[in-house]
């Protein structure tokens, strides 16, 4: 959930190197993480992000089958994903591929994205937010459309446990950032982030796949004329965003493709993970943000970590104090990955408000259509 954004010209061999601020999950749960470190995270002079280390064991498990899960959903049969896109949500529930309008004024064909409404974290049996007094809003009250389980078995399953341990964490950085709120922010309602993460029915994942570059022909990542080749500079316009490290694999060496019984058509067991690379074979690919210096600045979040980023609508609740930052990914440049397809990886959970909660009391908006005007200027 993004709203886009002007880019400039960078020389990522001089790109800046400032660091986000990394705490522990146990800092977090314990509250002692302090003012100032907060605002160093999402401040006036931050990259707007906070890395969070020291996860639950099963993270990292987690981790690496979900985010292999998006290459071989990606590349299941074009029937299959069709059967997964609902132009009645806009795309913003299920599979999206070239519906999504970049900066340049054409489809995004380079990523495709699945996305998850992730009410069940509130009530396992919801699987999108109401639709009673939001009949139009489908982009969030359409529920899920998951694949089958004889199409990508395990997949749903696997999903639901990595968002919710997201969210998890999400709700531990939310009781943070609220103390800092109740702080310095005037007329801020105590523990208001917290309750929204812990509440919210409209908080959305979206695991997205970058495809690897077919060659010169294909109007490959990396060399284009464009930095953000990969995903157009933009702003988050929720509240916290999560995000795991992106997973670089090499889909020529392991292609990902689910084994099926000839007989009977059915896959043969869960897939298995893909083999991950220890490094993108293009150092420069990957997210870059742009710091309130005017500076760009490319983050790495380690794969033990989770990070997460300030939206929109945390600015606008905060007054300001905390503020949305502008980033983007980089492709991998032609030239690097020769004879090999590397593909990115990664997922985003975004925190949000419910569809009637209040985002910016001065003019009496709510989420829904503080959402609704950056939804159609995106998509």
């Amino acid at each position: 959930m993004a709203d886009t954004a002007a880019n400039s010209i960078v020389d990522y061999k001089a790109a800046a190197s400032q660091s986000p601020v990394v705490v522990s999950l146990e800092d977090l749960k314990q509250e002692s993480i302090s003012l100032a470190s907060l605002e160093e995270a999402f401040g006036p002079s931050s990259l707007g992000i906070i890395v969070v280390k020291d996860l639950p064991e099963r993270y990292a498990e987690l981790r690496n089958r979900v985010l292999s899960y998006s290459s071989y959903l990606a590349n299941l049969p074009s029937r299959e994903l069709e059967k997964l896109e609902q132009p009645q949500a806009k795309y913003l529930t299920g599979w999206s591929l070239g519906k999504e309008t970049l900066k340049s004024g054409h489809f995004d064909t380079l990523k495709g994205s699945y996305y998850v409404n992730c009410a069940f974290y509130r009530d396992p049996a919801l699987q999108s937010a109401p639709a009673e007094n939001y009949p139009d809003f489908s982009e969030y009250t359409s529920p899920n459309v998951w694949p089958v389980e004889d199409v990508l078995p395990g997949f749903r399953d696997a999903c639901e446990q990595l968002c919710a341990l997201v969210i998890d964490t999400a709700v531990l950085v939310a009781r943070a950032c609220d103390r800092y709120g109740e702080a310095r922010v005037p007329g801020y309602g105590a523990g208001y982030l917290e309750k929204m993460v812990k509440t919210s029915m409209t908080t959305k994942a979206r695991l997205l796949h970058y495809f690897p570059s077919e060659g010169p022909e294909d109007g490959a990542a990396g060399d284009n004329g464009e930095e953000d080749d990969w995903c157009a500079t933009h702003v988050d316009h929720g509240c916290l965003t999560g995000l795991t490290s992106a997973m670089y694999v090499d889909e020529s060496a392991h292609a990902p493709k689910i084994p099926r019984s000839v007989s009977r058509d059915r896959p043969l067991g869960t897939p298995q993970p893909i083999p991950e690379l220890d490094i993108s074979p293009d150092p420069t690919a990957g997210l870059y943000i742009h710091s309130r210096q005017g500076t760009v600045t490319q983050v790495r979040i380690p794969r033990d970590c989770l990070a997460f980023q300030t939206g929109e609508a945390l600015e606008v609740i905060t007054k300001g104090r905390f503020r949305a930052v502008p980033h983007y990914v980089k492709g991998i440049s032609k030239g690097t990955a020769k004879g090999s397809k590397v593909a990115r990886n990664t997922l985003a959970v975004f925190t949000q408000p419910n569809l009637w909660e209040i985002v910016d009391r001065e003019r009496g908006q709510d989420f829904a259509g503080f959402a609704r005007s950056v939804v159609e200027r995106t998509y």
